[in-house]
């Protein structure tokens, strides 16, 4: 058998990775979709109760749309907003069952090489097809000869610490019974006394962190003023843009969730504490958690902390392929510019495809979250070209995989290079980064 006929193994069937899949059918390309959870949307469905602030209308790809109607799938009105749940149940499912066995679930990839050489060896490298290492929930390992490898695993289950320097703080691991890396689900009754009347640290300054903020201020009001307090950890110090674009923000519930959490903050529900970055967690005599900062500053005792300082790629399972990743944030080196939050802020990253997610190892592509590595700020529909573009470049047409065929809406922030981490950052008005990148771009 020739390498083009074999299939093009997918990694993760969320979103994205369903998406890719799809893209590929329309092509006459077969994928193979492995996924470690035992459904599709896995990690989607561990953020159920979490409603997203993108509609229906831009959280379907068009190619999987059109794959569904035969089936007799029903679209959501596309001007509401689903939950994960809903997007798990009312779409990823049903999309993945149009796939058939073309979805592997309870499949885990352990490992991604060419055949017969490991990363050192050059001697006829491109010509020999990939192998993909799975590992099945029941024991069972197997090796998967690919045409090419699409990494669509996301950063979900690589949770970033709460330490400053991108380590774990002195005393977390032991910490681990009062801290939690997600956003905790208010409406489940045991989470929901876990949180009730106790003080609780919330570390993080993006949008998970804003949803947990208003969940607890939600809590507090419910509640009755019973204790429900929060203490928001913030590396950097309060600027124009800390609370994100909120009615410029051309997504209307991405900037509905910083005006939450400046509600939270304006009603005392929660107190900002910023420029701190966490050195320890020390238990005082009752168990309690104090945070250090590494400036020597000592908060007050809480009781938990929901720490939510982002995500990182699992890229261990790579190693054997000869990737081409930003040594800062682990993203494909023609994408980095874009979405380094080092050099902008503005949260919005103009459509990019094949080109800017290729890597030395012809062939592999990192995309959805997965390609952003440790940036923040990723859409869905940036997955959604993304992939439209990686599986025309696979088929061989590269007018189309060069096209641009997505607008992404504005954030309504932008601001200086550090913005995130520098503690006295402000605002800018009229350019700045993302003048320079509109200029790339449009010219």
């Amino acid at each position: 058998m020739s390498t083009q006929q074999l299939p093009v193994v997918v990694i993760g069937a969320g979103p994205v990775g369903l998406a890719v899949a799809t893209h590929l059918v329309e092509r006459g390309i077969e994928p193979l979709v492995l996924e470690t959870g035992s459904r599709a949307g896995a990690a989607v469905r561990e953020w159920s109760h979490v409603r997203l602030f993108s509609t229906w209308g831009e959280v379907v790809d068009p190619a999987a749309e059109k794959l569904l109607a035969p089936t007799g799938w029903t679209r959501p009105d596309p001007a509401t907003y689903p939950t994960g749940g809903d997007w798990a149940e009312q779409y990823l499912q049903p999309l993945a069952d149009a796939l058939g066995d073309r979805v592997r679930t309870g499949a885990t990839v352990t490992g991604v090489s060419r055949t017969g050489r490991d990363r050192i060896v050059d001697a006829d490298r491109e010509q020999q097809p990939f192998v993909v290492h799975v590992e099945y929930a029941d024991g069972r390992e197997q090796r998967v000869f690919a045409r090419a490898v699409i990494d669509a695993s996301g950063t979900w289950a690589t949770a970033g610490p709460a330490g400053g320097s991108g380590l774990p703080a002195l005393g977390e691991r032991a910490a681990a019974d009062r801290i939690t890396y997600r956003v905790p689900d208010l409406k489940d009754p045991a989470v929901r006394a876990r949180y009730a009347g106790k003080r609780t640290a919330v570390i993080g300054s993006g949008a998970s962190a804003f949803t947990a903020l208003a969940y607890l201020a939600e809590l507090a009001e419910s509640e009755g003023g019973t204790g429900t307090h929060a203490v928001w950890i913030l590396r950097r110090g309060i600027s124009g843009s800390t609370f994100g674009g909120g009615t410029a923000d051309q997504l209307p519930a991405r900037g509905a969730l910083g005006l939450a959490a400046k509600a939270a903050v304006d009603k005392g529900h929660a107190d900002a504490v910023t420029g701190f970055r966490t050195e320890a967690f020390e238990r005082d005599r009752d168990g309690r958690l104090v945070l250090v900062g590494e400036d020597g500053r000592r908060l007050d005792p809480v009781d938990e902390v929901i720490v939510l300082t982002g995500f990182r790629p699992d890229l261990s399972f790579l190693d054997e392929l000869r990737l081409g990743l930003d040594e800062r944030l682990q993203a494909p080196l023609a994408l980095a510019p874009l979405i380094d939050p080092n050099q902008h802020s503005c949260g919005t990253v103009y459509p990019h495809g094949h080109r800017e997610l290729s890597h030395p190892e012809q062939g592999v592509y990192l995309v959805g979250m997965k390609s952003y590595g440790r940036a923040p700020t990723f859409l869905a529909m940036t997955g959604y070209e993304q992939v439209r573009s990686v599986a025309a470049a696979i088929a061989g047409d590269l007018e189309s995989a060069d096209r641009v065929e997505l607008t992404l809406p504005e954030t309504g922030v932008c601001g200086g290079a550090g913005l995130f981490d520098t503690p006295d950052a402000q605002q800018t008005e009229g350019g700045g980064c993302c003048a320079v990148l509109q200029q790339r771009f449009v010219s």
